[in-house]
């Protein structure tokens, strides 16, 4: 089947990733205008799209650096002319040969919470610039926003002369889990009081923190004081899902990210059918509903309205319809989480409205390259 010739939803091979063009351009001239008006470099996180397409129209829009979650998103990103990123997850001591290789091109801000990763920087010799992560109410990694450990370790990097204490950064992922806006603004809030506390912190100590760095997208979606911050790391407000449409931090018509899945399976007398949007098309995120599910179908292709009708559950490639529906029959699915669904896909098929216009790959390559 030659691909390049299909312009219409109906034709397309299932399941298939959707990307809408007019949404994605909104979502993204609309984040940079909101991070200007703040007062923010805009800092955007390249894991939920993965796509250098999508980079370059955040980069025409106005974003100069970038963050990344892989080593591999930062080389694929690299080699297409990105050199400004930070790679925002914990160094892990076996990957650092590759950093400083990889910094020697571009500049690579390398993410710590610990003495010992600090200490296994330093004994590369090599000059890295590397960002404290700071734990502001999450919970996951970074040193407590208020600990003294942050201190120590920022004295620590300073006393490294080829080590460079570039900046500081946290996530509020516990937004994810707010009640409602008003929940993500106070969230938000204590974020940016702990980042510029942070920052005051280590400057009474005689140290440049750097840049202050916080991100969450309904956190930057919602928020209107970033006072004493200097960037924000929001990703995935370029293309939103379910998630953040029921967190408030989005409107439908701005959900860029969608999968066209068909009905595969529909037997006699069952109120339900089974479809190509297994946990391999859509992820196991089963987000914010009671009962929970595995995405939202729209009302048709067109993708201006949902239905009641969900994916009730998935095994690998099978996912259950809650409503009966015709063998061969297309379905559009607005997932949970666009960002674990992008990464099981190697493409974005890019549609306006109904029309397929072109495609896009995903950088989603996976693991370290070694030679065994």
């Amino acid at each position: 089947m030659n691909f390049d010739r299909i312009d219409a939803l109906e034709d397309l091979p299932t399941p298939a990733l959707l990307l809408d063009l007019d949404a994605l351009e909104v979502n993204i001239r609309a984040m940079q205008d909101r991070a200007d008006r703040l007062g923010v470099r805009l800092r955007p996180h390249l894991k939920t799209h993965k796509c250098l397409d999508v980079a370059r129209l955040q980069r025409s829009a106005g974003a100069a650096a970038f963050t990344v979650s892989t080593l591999e998103e930062a080389r694929a990103f690299s080699a297409a002319g990105f050199t400004d990123l930070l790679w925002a997850f914990p160094v892990s001591p076996s990957r650092i040969p590759e950093v400083v290789e990889l910094a020697r091109d571009i500049e690579l801000g390398i993410a710590v919470d610990s003495a010992t990763a600090v200490d296994a920087l330093a004994r590369e010799g090599a000059p890295l610039s590397v960002w404290l992560e700071v734990d502001s109410g999450y919970g996951r990694t970074g040193v407590p926003a208020r600990a003294d450990e942050l201190l120590s370790l920022a004295e620590r990097l300073d006393a490294h002369p080829a080590l460079r204490l570039r900046g500081c950064f946290t996530h509020a992922g516990h937004t994810y889990h707010a009640a409602d806006a008003d929940e993500i603004l106070a969230i938000a809030e204590e974020e940016r009081r702990a980042m510029v506390e942070v920052g005051e912190r280590i400057h009474a100590r005689g140290i440049d923190p750097g840049t202050l760095s916080v991100g969450s997208t309904p956190g930057m979606s919602l928020v209107e004081d970033l006072s004493g911050i200097d960037e924000a790391r929001p990703g995935n407000y370029a293309v939103y899902d379910y998630t953040q449409l029921r967190l408030g931090a989005c409107e439908l018509d701005r959900c860029a990210v969608s999968v066209l899945s068909t009905v595969v399976s529909a037997p006699v007398g069952r109120n339900d059918c089974v479809a190509d949007c297994g946990a391999l098309t859509l992820s196991k995120d089963v987000g914010l509903d009671e009962p929970s599910h595995f995405g939202r179908l729209y009302a048709d292709l067109e993708g201006r309205s949902l239905s009641e009708s969900r994916v009730t559950s998935v095994s690998q490639e099978h996912g259950r319809i809650s409503a009966p529906r015709s063998v061969g029959e297309k379905l559009r699915i607005l997932p949970n989480h666009a960002c674990l669904t992008v990464a099981q896909f190697d493409h974005f098929t890019v549609v306006r409205g109904a029309d397929v216009v072109d495609r896009w790959k995903i950088q989603r390559s996976r693991g370290p390259e070694t030679r065994l």
